[in-house]
């Protein structure tokens, strides 16, 4: 129980708020002591002295009468002591009240002093006055009975602060469930996603750390539902794609072990199960390339080089792909150079250039430029292909991500390309962004700094 934030909110309050009142309070009675004790004193000193003056004006059995029938005897005690410590009592509990007066203290007042006995607390409880009547010089020690407004204004505060402390307990308790409730949500939610349940609602619509917080949550809960989702869509790609070139490469083999097989069909057989365990390579060192980019174990290897004799090299290179369906490149090559990793770069303008071809119509036109600022080269590289839809637009470049499934047969790929190239791009500290429209074709744009990134120089 103590464990819990609920618990240690409300106990760092009531500690620190206790606390602090029970000092401030005890610092601040030290501070004035002198002060309230002195003010007090005055109370009880013209009392006694308006009592002395009655003793001085009139004869002792009448001054007697006249003091013991005053109204101040509800709020003031009063011991007349004579030489001999016999004392004649006045006031309100005169049967059971006695002082506690010393022979030494009534000797001080017989002498002509005054004399004050205090206590620890803030009111002094007796003064010690001479008086003088008919009879000679006698001692009247004057105590107040009913709390000076001082001891009241103590007791009030006191009262005011207990108060205070209960109200604000509760107030706490119930600020401390406002803010514990969120937490206590995001624990149950964190609970329902790590058992697989990515539909949880939170429905925090507080503002400050507690909102934020709530908000990243339910930002890296959706993160991580995409990323199920992934897992679930890569795990069925890959099942399909390793199926379909073992279901061929098992079912030719099985046709090769019959005797009487024509060497025509022999041969044809081969080249299926060749080109079929081909296609697996190619599918498994993309896996790797990928793998190694994502984990960034993928050293780059810099060197200063032409960008636009580069795209020149590669276009010319896949020139079997684009020109055996009469597409044409328009190039607008401006000489840029740059500094970056040549062979990684090589297979970011292949896979683009070839997600290019691939989706482009017969005799398409496919426009490749480079730009140059201060310090980025601008690739853009447009084609009149399908185009790609809003939805898939975002989704583009996760991994094993097909945009266009209805083709997936009749273009092939893994879903890969692209998202090797995103790595090897945000490797180089750049940025790649689509275009596209479905029926108008795509644009893709990529960001490239000139000079290599300065942790890599190091």
């Amino acid at each position: 129980m103590i464990n819990s934030l609920y618990t240690r909110v409300v106990l760092t309050f009531l500690v620190s708020v206790i606390g602090g009142t029970i000092i401030a309070f005890f610092v601040a009675t030290w501070v004035y002591k002198e002060k309230l004790n002195e003010n007090l004193q005055i109370t009880l000193n013209d009392f006694g002295r308006d009592i002395a003056r009655i003793y001085e004006t009139i004869p002792l059995r009448e001054a007697d009468s006249f003091v013991s029938e005053m109204k101040q005897l509800n709020s003031f005690h009063i011991q007349i002591y004579d030489e001999t410590g016999k004392f004649r009592s006045f006031g309100k509990n005169n049967e059971h009240h006695t002082f506690n007066v010393t022979m030494e203290q009534v000797k001080e007042v017989l002498d002509g002093d005054v004399v004050q006995v205090q206590t620890n607390g803030v009111d002094p409880v007796l003064l010690g006055l001479p008086l003088k009547t008919e009879m000679g010089i006698e001692a009247m020690f004057v105590e107040q009975l009913a709390p000076s407004s001082s001891s009241f204004l103590v007791k009030w505060i006191l009262n005011f602060v207990t108060y205070s402390l209960l109200a604000g307990s509760l107030l706490i308790l119930l600020a401390a469930m406002f803010l514990v409730k969120p937490i206590k949500k995001l624990t149950k939610a964190t609970k329902r996603i790590a058992a697989g349940d990515f539909n949880v609602k939170m429905n925090i619509k507080q503002k400050g750390e507690i909102g934020t917080l709530a908000r990243s949550f339910e930002e890296m809960m959706h993160d991580l539902q995409q990323l199920e989702q992934m897992r679930r869509e890569f795990v069925s790609n890959v099942s399909h794609e390793v199926q379909s070139p073992l279901t061929s490469i098992s079912g030719y083999a099985m046709a090769l072990k019959q005797d009487d097989i024509a060497d025509n069909d022999r041969s044809r057989y081969l080249d299926i199960i060749i080109a079929e365990a081909d296609r697996m390579s190619k599918m498994s060192d993309s896996l790797l390339k990928l793998s190694l980019l994502e984990s960034q174990s993928q050293q780059l290897r810099m060197v200063t080089f032409g960008l636009d004799e580069q795209i020149r090299r590669i276009i010319v290179a896949i020139q079997p792909q684009w020109s055996a369906r009469n597409i044409r490149f328009e190039l607008d090559l401006k000489a840029v150079r740059i500094t970056a990793d040549h062979e990684l770069l090589t297979q970011v303008w292949t896979n683009i250039l070839g997600n290019s071809i691939k989706f482009s119509m017969d005799g398409g036109v496919i426009n490749v430029s480079i730009k140059q600022d201060t310090h980025n080269a601008i690739v853009r590289i447009s084609d009149t292909g399908i185009g790609i839809s809003p939805e898939d637009q975002k989704r583009i470049f996760d991994r094993f991500f097909k945009a266009d499934r209805s083709h997936s047969r009749k273009y092939g790929g893994s879903g890969m390309g692209l998202a090797i190239v995103k790595q090897i791009v945000s490797l180089h500290q750049g940025d790649i962004r689509v275009e596209s429209e479905l029926g108008q074709g795509t644009t893709v744009m990529v960001n490239l700094p000139l000079t290599a990134p300065t942790d890599e120089l190091d």
